[in-house]
């Protein structure tokens, strides 16, 4: 099942949807996997929105609420980021301990949505821990404890990666794989990824029209290894400089052209490209 996505920015106003420009089924499969209790895997290269799929959806569900800790935890996982760091730990209290529930943990407990980003980077052990919450069992062992917490009502696993980035070494096990319902993002069209920048920037429709444009050339830049190209947050910073009055070729230099690469040849390249619609 495909789908597409938009970005990354913050959100000014909590009582307001994050905003969201769904192009695709993504919604529709959200909100089916949501009731069903089924687990999702979200894929999709960086800053094209996924988070802010996430953030939209939980708003969505949550029936308008403000999105918070109490219905959307997410966690940023990294290579030091342990299984104790998702399920909990024991903590000194001066002369006694005290069990402190991880984020993982108060999800399972509290009915909320989890969301683990870029789970490939975090430690194998953490991968393991999941697989009995996405399953018949919705369930949640610790070993410290021994106490086996059940998945409240409203508790829902979500995870991504950037299957394009990541090395061999650090790809998605397909045992881990195959437990979630999957959708897969990629950069918006066009048309749509101007009306997001517009949109997130408040900036000029011209510009970004120009600044679409630009993001997709440059993700077409192959032939010098550039794989993945300018992500839509980028774009959106860049005209977010533009409205502020930093000079058109000065912003997409600092937003983007710097931003993407240290290669001399592909900021060369990208400084052309910019130059079509910026001399």
């Amino acid at each position: 099942m495909s789908s597409r996505s938009w970005i990354d920015n913050g959100q000014s106003n909590p009582d307001e949807a994050p905003y969201y420009l769904a192009v695709g089924n993504e919604v529709e499969i959200f909100e089916a996997a949501f009731h069903q209790k089924l687990p999702l895997l979200l894929k999709g290269p960086t800053g094209c929105g996924k988070t802010r799929f996430v953030e939209h959806m939980a708003w969505r569900l949550m029936q308008g609420s403000p999105t918070t800790d109490s219905n959307l935890i997410t966690i940023s996982c990294h290579e030091d980021l342990s299984a104790s760091d998702l399920v909990g730990r024991f903590l000194l209290n001066h002369d006694s301990t005290y069990w402190q529930d991880g984020p993982l943990t108060r999800a399972v407990r509290d009915g909320a949505i989890c969301y683990l980003d870029e789970v490939v980077e975090a430690r194998k052990d953490t991968t393991v821990l999941i697989h009995s919450l996405t399953d018949h069992r919705r369930t949640l062992p610790i070993d410290k404890t021994g106490e086996l917490v059940e998945a409240a009502d409203g508790f829902l696993l979500v995870i991504s990666y950037n299957p394009g980035y990541q090395s061999i070494l650090k790809d998605l096990k397909t045992s881990t794989r195959q437990r979630f319902v999957s959708l897969e993002f990629d950069y918006p069209s066009e048309p749509h990824e101007a009306e997001i920048i517009r949109t997130e920037s408040q900036g000029s429709p011209g510009e970004a029209e120009k600044l679409a444009r630009l993001g997709k050339k440059v993700r077409n830049l192959k032939q010098y290894g550039f794989s993945e190209g300018v992500s839509t947050r980028l774009l959106i910073y860049a005209s977010t400089l533009m409205r502020d009055g930093i000079e058109p070729a000065l912003a997409v230099e600092s937003a983007i052209t710097c931003a993407v690469s240290d290669d001399d040849e592909v900021q060369a390249a990208i400084r052309d490209i910019a130059n079509l619609f910026w001399s």
